[in-house]
């Protein structure tokens, strides 16, 4: 596989997907919140809208009704790992401005492009990322922003996403945000933000690397 192709896949696989450490947490000064990051709200109700976004990719693209319900029970984690990665966007971005780090128009769309000269297509390209990361079409372009994010984001600390230091850095954005879970959905381990749910290859890499703690 491509390296840039594999890398774009890991980085999907461990960002948009993966689910953090959850604990008990106090959201209950913030009423119909998910989540507070920032001081700003995710609202249950752009939660919803993000995960209905999914379904409706998701009963688009697939016509027979077995296979429609077989695509929501593989994904039955949606909502979670949706607000998750809502969280993980912010806080990312928050990361990447500390280190003076932006990411251009111009650069997701060499990205983009890239990746369905691989794959075959724009609409093959979305249909792999709805399928496999649970990515509506309509939000393609941020995953990506969110990719590149990361990726400068590891060069200028010298190391890579599998690497402490990478996960440091959004540990300390964590803090610096104040995230706060609603308790319904969990709770957002600040301490231990690079604990995720192992399902990848790459997470496992991580704890492998010792950046993670056995639960």
């Amino acid at each position: 596989m491509h390296r840039r192709r594999r890398t774009a896949l890991v980085l999907t696989a461990a960002i948009a997907a993966a689910a953090p450490l959850l604990t008990a947490c106090g959201s209950d000064a913030h009423p119909g919140a998910a989540a507070v990051v920032g001081g700003q709200r995710i609202t249950v109700a752009q939660l919803e809208n993000r995960v209905n976004e999914v379904r409706s990719a998701q009963r688009a693209a697939v016509k027979d009704e077995a296979q429609y319900q077989q695509a929501v029970a593989q994904t039955g984690s949606l909502t979670r790992d949706t607000l998750h990665s809502l969280v993980l966007d912010r806080v990312l971005h928050r990361a990447a401005q500390d280190a003076d780090i932006t990411v251009t128009p111009k650069e997701i769309q060499q990205m983009r492009t890239g990746l369905e000269q691989q794959v075959g297509g724009s609409k093959a390209l979305e249909t792999a990322w709805l399928q496999q990361y649970g990515v509506a079409p309509q939000r393609l372009d941020d995953n990506l922003r969110l990719q590149l994010e990361a990726q400068k984001l590891a060069q200028s600390l010298g190391t890579d996403t599998s690497k402490p230091a990478f996960w440091n850095a959004l540990s300390k954005a964590s803090k610096e945000l104040k995230v706060d879970l609603n308790p319904r959905y969990g709770a957002w381990d600040v301490q231990k933000s690079s604990r995720v749910d192992a399902k990848t290859p790459w997470v496992r890499e991580v704890t492998a690397a010792g950046t993670q703690q056995s639960a």
